[in-house]
């Protein structure tokens, strides 16, 4: 049965932004309920057919999506542009028209360009699932902070959360902003001036480094320097210097405070090698963590 235009734009998430926080705390509750399950295998998406479409490379995420789909019994096709025709020429919207018409019951997608989803998502008549657009959010990575921190602290109002690093080009940092302010936790920006999105600052201040880990939660992001030429740091020991989270750094952090990072981790970089299994770090918890989360977005998705 087709399903209406309402009901599509109900079941998709294209972001956090203009999610209310009842929605939000809704698949935090449902990822909860997944979590606790012993049974590896689920089958209630039996019969579903889930493209995953990544026009931008993400093993980590693509895993992810996939083995939540699977876990919910679903039939999983993998797309990825490096193999595809879309290097050839073909548009990201003729591709996601192409697996539509193919019968694919929804559509897990990554992609570069700012702003297209919105408009793909208009044209597209089944659910579509962001797996993070350009700079602009990575609604799952960020849900699966707040499940992450949630877990840990029992409740995220009130928690001072730190984001740190290149903001910039963060579509994790503005999908945590957005979510995290709708739960009353106080953020705060760290960043060189290079790295800032003076945008954001209506929202969040950029503090000091010292100032920054002074919180609960101390979240690092991934150092893009290949995206910074002309960077104020001449190399990634530099950056690390003035802005990693070193052991020294870290010894700081309040006993209570926990260390984040979405992944991938260059160590000894933003983070140091021994801190990334450091016993503050949930660094693969939040990997963990992002199967029920993926799991229950995608129940949304469907049923």
């Amino acid at each position: 049965m087709a399903l209406t235009t309402s009901a599509v734009k109900e079941r998709s998430l294209l972001g956090l932004k203009n999610l209310s926080a009842s929605e939000i705390s809704s698949i935090l509750d449902r990822a909860a309920y997944w979590d606790d399950k012993e049974d590896k295998v689920i089958p209630i998406l039996k019969n579903h057919f889930v493209a995953n479409m990544f026009f931008e490379n993400s093993t980590r995420t693509r895993f992810s999506f996939e083995m939540a789909e699977k876990r919910l019994g679903a039939e999983v096709l993998n797309f990825t542009a490096a193999a595809s025709s879309v290097e050839k020429g073909e548009s990201i919207y003729d591709t996601v028209r192409t697996l539509e018409s193919m019968g694919i019951d929804a559509g897990v997608i990554r992609l570069k360009p700012i702003g297209m989803l919105e408009g793909l998502a208009e044209k597209i008549s089944v659910p579509l699932v962001n797996a993070g657009d350009g700079n602009n959010e990575h609604p799952t990575q960020a849900l699966l902070d707040l499940y992450t921190m949630k877990r840990h602290f029992g409740e995220l109002k009130g928690l001072k959360v730190s984001i740190i690093g290149d903001i910039k080009h963060s579509r994790v940092a503005r999908s945590n902003l957005w979510a995290l302010q709708k739960f009353g936790a106080e953020v705060k920006l760290c960043a060189p001036e290079n790295m800032q999105a003076p945008e954001l600052a209506a929202y969040a201040p950029y503090v000091s480094m010292d100032e920054a880990l002074c919180v609960d939660v101390v979240m690092m992001l991934r150092v893009q320097l290949e995206r910074h030429e002309g960077s104020i740091f001449k190399s990634p020991e530099e950056y690390r210097l003035h802005y990693g989270l070193t052991e020294e750094r870290a010894a700081k952090l309040a006993p209570h405070a926990i260390i984040m990072h979405p992944a991938p981790v260059n160590r000894n970089v933003e983070i140091d090698d021994a801190l990334v299994e450091h016993p503050q770090s949930r660094i693969f918890k939040q990997m963990e963590n992002g199967v029920p989360i993926r799991m229950a977005v995608m129940e949304r998705a469907l049923l």
